[in-house]
């Protein structure tokens, strides 16, 4: 018996990810469409962990690559520049004011990104430059792929708000209240409504 206890203290210690839960957020359109590039993100009852994870928005034929980011709250993010010529990365969003004059190369120092909110990040050269960067108080976010479906994985058992936010949204989306009660895939989902996307600029 004694051995059994400690084999279950052993796999809880080595995998604590194994007794977690996956939410998994469908998003579409008014038409039923899925909705790319919807950043959905789980926000704990209690005190959110902090997970380190590295983060960077490359610049690559004169665009922002990732259009849209999401990281946690005191998150470091490189801006290193695969382009031939240089750039002027800025954001005068209220969430992270910065600019990172005139470079090529990789900046020695990243951009941390230490309040939540939308950062909307421009090119002082390139004026068709643009990408979001979405910062939350939580480990625990993901964003949609063409199908419209997100996955939050490793989600502890709790109460959640579950927060939505897309480039593109003509109104506000209140917040779902979520129970994660341990290793399950809990689904979710949002119907929001969106402005019209014009095509994203060609590089030239």
């Amino acid at each position: 018996m004694r051995s059994a206890s400690l084999l279950f203290a052993f796999l809880c210690v080595a995998a604590p990810d194994a007794w977690a839960a996956t939410i998994e957020v469908t998003v579409t359109d008014a038409r039923g469409a899925p909705v790319e590039d919807a950043v959905v993100w789980a926000v704990p009852k209690g005190p959110a962990p902090v997970r380190k994870r590295d983060a960077a928005v490359e610049q690559r034929d004169k665009a922002f690559i990732p259009f849209v980011s999401v990281v946690q709250t005191g998150t470091p993010v490189s801006f290193p520049n695969r382009d031939p010529i240089r750039h002027h990365v800025y954001s005068f969003s209220p969430a992270k004011t910065f600019e990172i004059k005139l470079y090529a190369g990789t900046p020695v120092a990243p951009i941390v990104f230490d309040k939540p909110g939308e950062v909307v990040l421009g090119c002082n050269i390139h004026d068709h430059m643009l990408a979001y960067v979405i910062v939350v108080d939580t480990p625990w976010f993901a964003k949609t792929g063409k199908d419209g479906i997100a996955r939050i994985e490793a989600v502890a058992a709790g109460d959640y708000d579950l927060n939505f936010w897309h480039f593109a949204q003509s109104a506000t989306i209140p917040p779902q209240a979520l129970k994660v009660r341990g290793d399950e895939t809990l689904p979710a989902s949002f119907s929001v409504p969106l402005k019209p996307i014009a095509p994203r600029p060609v590089p030239k």
